[in-house]
């Protein structure tokens, strides 16, 4: 096979940004970089792409093997390329977002690199430019949730609620009026409530609900405007 004999050669990485969603707030999986430059540093999970991969298929090869995690919502977010960014070698990475029910995928953990889930608002500093990745991911994830059902990948099976307007809440740093945001998904038709309940915040409780699964695939990229109206949020 010819190759492109005169141009120079650089390496190709993939870098991960791990959404995941405990009932309570959004967090962000990180781990300790185990090897230099940087290492035992804080840093997003990533490696190289070898030559017989898709950056996809590294990405997730790579999630699955450094956090035992498989089988996520995966989506290609920016290509980062600044020279300078590893002082290593020059490096061209391409980071991907996951979402997970961290619930669901907590005990698939590996402990080969100290996988930790921080709070996305207190995060620690992270190693080159991956702080940068961080904060574009979070602007794309809630750029995204305002129009299609995407925060629905972080639920668990059932879920309530005011479970739901937690981690919408959570997303975007702000309060939600509850009775317009309750309009706000019924009117989406996504959801099947179930005839149990979650009493452990009152004695009333709150039904449990479902994702309604044909609904939802059909509507994955529909624009359902989840959260478009400023008197939507409260203050």
């Amino acid at each position: 096979m010819r190759k492109y004999s005169q141009q120079s050669r650089f390496l190709l990485a993939v870098d991960c940004i791990i959404f995941g969603y405990d009932g309570e707030e959004l967090k962000l999986l990180v781990i300790r970089r185990g090897f230099n430059p940087m290492k035992g540093k804080w840093s997003l999970v990533g490696g190289f792409v070898s030559p017989e991969e898709s950056t996809e298929e590294a990405a997730r090869r790579v999630l699955n093997t450094l956090t035992g995690l498989d089988g996520m919502y995966l989506e290609q977010l920016h290509t980062f390329t600044t020279v300078t960014r590893d002082p290593q070698e020059r490096t061209v990475s391409v980071a991907y977002f996951a979402l997970i029910d961290l619930q669901e995928y907590k005990q698939q953990l590996s402990d080969d690199y100290h996988p930790q889930w921080f709070s996305i608002n207190q995060s620690p500093d992270l190693i080159f430019d991956h702080n940068e990745m961080v904060e574009r991911a979070r602007q794309h994830l809630r750029y995204k949730a305002a129009l299609h059902p995407l925060l629905f990948e972080l639920l668990p099976a059932r879920f309530t609620l005011p479970q739901l307007q937690k981690l919408y809440e959570s997303v975007y740093n702000t309060s939600f009026d509850s009775g317009n945001f309750t309009r706000k998904i019924n009117s989406t038709k996504l959801l099947t409530r179930l005839d149990e309940k979650d009493r452990s915040g009152s004695k009333k409780g709150a039904f449990y609900y479902k994702i309604n699964t044909k609904k939802y695939n059909a509507n994955f990229n529909s624009f359902l405007h989840f959260v478009n109206k400023p008197q939507d949020l409260k203050n």
